[in-house]
C-alpha cells in the first residue's frame, strides 16, 4: 500500500500511478472537489483518507495574532504559490481581515530565498505580524522560519508546534502527531484486510493552541492573558 503525506502533488502522483494499490492520504482541502474521491462516506476505489484542518483554521490565526499585536492594522499572509489551496486561503484570510478591520498583504515563497525576501518585505511595511498558510514546503523549514522571525522581529503564527519550538511565535492547528496516528491506524486495518473503499474519511478536529513565551519577550510582545488562559500549552 501507498501512505501519502506530501499534499495534493504526491497524492495525485501516487493516484495516477495505481488503481489497484491501497492509497491513505492526508489533505486538508476538499478532495471531492479535486476529484480525488467520490464522496466523504464511500471514497471509492482505493482511496481512502484522514482530513486535517489546515486553511479552514487561518482566519482563526490572524484573529490570535491581532490579540497580540492590538494595535497594529497591517498584517501578512505568506502563501506558496504554487499550492493550489493558496487561492481559497487567501479568500477566507481577506474576509477575516475586514472583519478585523486590518489590512492584509499578500506574500509568496516557493524557495528559501523567497522566504527571506518575504520577511524582509514585511519588516519594511512595519506590519505588526505574519500568518503562516499551510504547506509541505514550509513544513520543511520551521528552523528557517525561527530565525527569519527573530532577525526581522516579527510575529508569526503557524500551523504545527513544530514551528513554535524553533523559534516562532505561536501555532494554532491539528498537530501532526494526532494525524499521523490516525493514518497508522487506517494503514494497519488496511493491512489486515479491509478495503479502502469500506472506510469512510476520518476527520481530525483537535486543535491546539501552542505560544513561545521565550520568543513573545524577545520580540518585546506582551500576551494578553486572556490568550495564555486559552492556550494548550506555553512554552517558557
Amino acid at each position: 500500500m501507498i501512505v501519502s503525506l506530501g499534499g495534493s502533488p504526491a497524492l495525485l502522483a501516487a493516484k495516477a500511478a495505481t488503481t489497484t494499490i491501497p492509497i491513505v492520504f492526508a489533505f486538508g482541502g476538499d478532495p471531492v472537489a479535486r476529484g480525488i474521491v467520490a464522496s466523504l462516506n464511500r471514497p471509492s476505489g482505493n482511496l481512502t483518507r484522514i482530513t486535517v484542518l489546515a486553511d479552514e483554521v487561518g482566519p482563526k490565526r490572524l484573529e490570535l495574532l491581532h490579540e497580540v499585536a492590538a494595535n497594529s492594522y497591517d498584517f501578512g499572509l505568506l502563501v506558496n504559490p504554487t499550492n493550489e489551496n493558496a487561492e481559497i486561503l487567501q479568500r477566507a484570510m481577506d474576509a477575516a481581515a475586514r472583519s478585523l478591520g486590518v489590512q492584509l498583504h499578500l506574500l509568496r515563497a516557493s524557495t528559501e530565498h523567497d522566504l527571506d525576501a518575504a520577511f524582509a518585505a514585511l519588516a519594511r511595511l512595519r506590519a505588526g505580524g505574519l500568518v503562516i498558510g499551510g504547506d509541505a514546503f514550509f513544513n520543511s523549514r520551521y528552523e528557517q522560519f525561527g530565525a527569519l522571525s527573530t532577525r526581522y522581529s516579527i510575529p508569526a503564527v503557524y500551523q504545527y508546534r513544530t514551528f513554535v519550538t524553533a523559534g516562532g511565535l505561536m501555532s494554532y492547528g491539528t498537530e501532526q502527531e494526532e494525524w499521523g496516528r490516525q493514518l497508522g491506524i487506517y494503514t494497519a486495518r488496511i493491512l489486515r484486510g479491509e478495503k479502502p473503499d469500506d472506510l469512510p474519511v476520518q476527520q481530525v478536529t483537535q486543535i491546539r493552541l501552542v505560544i513561545n513565551m521565550r520568543t513573545a519577550k524577545a520580540l518585546g510582545l506582551t500576551v494578553p492573558l486572556s490568550l495564555l488562559g486559552r492556550a494548550d500549552e506555553v512554552i517558557e
